[in-house]
């Protein structure tokens, strides 16, 4: 399949394309500490946005987390992020776009019946060469905005349509 010509509204988001793999660590006051290995997809389709997947996993092949979504850049400084979880939390975050960094910060954050209560949420990701760094702090269960996740990713295909390979099994 043909990769479609790129929509001229995502040039300023053009940096995060492609497939992108490493490995990260979390914490909460909630939790006990923790290290992943995670994949990020960007894709494009031709439209004016990107499409968002990203996945994690323990160690040993065990999937831990999953979200997608769409990002879009309605003015070149400008960044709008969309994602769902599969936990029941779905996130807008709105933010700017500063050379191959963006800054983000929900406006919305919703959650289901039984999904935990998340308050506030922002992301901040940097693209330096072909690694990927990111962070995420979180306002959740009670407790307030503060360090949750970080990650620095390898990108390992350029603009690749289909996602890449599945993460290792376990053995």
């Amino acid at each position: 399949m043909p990769v479609p010509a790129r929509h001229p509204d995502v040039a300023t988001l053009a940096f995060l394309l492609g497939t992108w793999r490493g490995s990260g660590r979390g914490d909460y006051p909630t939790i006990d500490g923790f290290v992943y290995e995670e994949e990020v997809v960007f894709s494009h389709s031709g439209k004016p946005f990107l499409g968002y997947r990203q996945r994690t996993w323990d160690p040993h092949g065990a999937p831990l987390h999953s979200e997608t979504g769409y990002l879009r850049a309605p003015r070149p400084d400008q960044a709008e992020l969309v994602v769902a979880q599969p936990t029941g939390i779905a996130e807008i975050h709105t933010g700017t776009v500063s050379g191959t960094s963006l800054q983000l910060a929900a406006t919305h954050v919703g959650v289901s019946p039984t999904a935990k209560h998340v308050a506030a949420v922002t992301r901040t990701l940097s693209v330096e060469g072909d690694t990927l760094t990111y962070r995420l702090e979180m306002a959740a269960v009670g407790q307030p905005l503060q360090f949750h996740l970080e990650a620095t990713l390898d990108r390992v295909s350029q603009g690749d349509e289909t996602g890449g390979q599945p993460p290792p099994s376990s053995t």
